[in-house]
């Protein structure tokens, strides 16, 4: 009952008790005219009626489209194509082996670019992160103050996305995920704190796939 009544909003609330109703063995009066004519219906079992209200609700976390791009990516080339694609959650993901980032808005790939990653002495984390802060003008204190533009950070000892000019050269970052300026200014642009970075170890997804950190 609780994943019913935790369904995402704009879903009618006739709908949601109807659909709890069934689940629990129980029926729903629709008005005198169903009540004359009543049809048997086949109730499906609570577990997938459960089932599915949770695969609607994360839903906006599937793949729905990549960008069309040939060939591995190299340093310094990044994609952005935002046109037609509706407003919906951003979400962001990194995978370290193939040094890539997609930003995905409502489940629709808008972004790509190749990254530049930690090393073995500094690697980049891999989870689920929140962004925490975004930050225009950044410089790395601890780094002795390295440009860090359009800084979204994604924890408090020093890992963050953020622009850097060196990315095209493939240099190592101290764990950071930096990359280039133009493509850093737009997600900067688009992005808000509580938006989800996963970063991730070779796990390959597509089309249809959920996106799960």
């Amino acid at each position: 009952m609780d994943a019913i009544l935790k369904w995402i909003g704009g879903t009618s609330l006739v709908v949601v008790l109807g659909l709890a109703m069934l689940a629990y063995g129980g029926s729903v009066s629709a008005g005198p005219e169903l009540a004359q004519a009543p049809e048997k219906v086949e109730i499906a079992p609570e577990a997938a009626i459960l089932a599915k209200l949770e695969a609607d609700a994360k839903r906006p976390f599937t793949i729905r489209r990549v960008l069309p791009i040939e060939g591995p990516i190299k340093y310094g080339e990044w994609h952005w194509d935002d046109e037609g694609v509706p407003e919906g959650p951003l979400l962001i993901t990194v995978d370290l082996q193939a040094r890539t980032i997609s930003v995905f808005r409502d489940g629709y790939e808008i972004g790509a670019a190749a990254v530049m990653l930690g090393t073995d002495e500094h690697p980049t984390p891999t989870g689920t992160f929140p962004i925490l802060t975004k930050e225009r003008h950044n410089v790395s204190e601890k780094y002795g103050n390295a440009p860090m533009p359009w800084t979204l950070r994604l924890t408090w000892d020093g890992i963050a996305i953020h622009g850097g000019s060196e990315v095209q050269n493939g240099y190592a970052s101290h764990g950071c995920v930096a990359i280039p300026d133009p493509l850093a200014a737009r997600i900067f642009e688009i992005a808000k704190k509580g938006d989800k970075v996963i970063i991730t170890d070779g796990k390959r997804i597509g089309l249809g796939d959920p996106i799960i950190g």
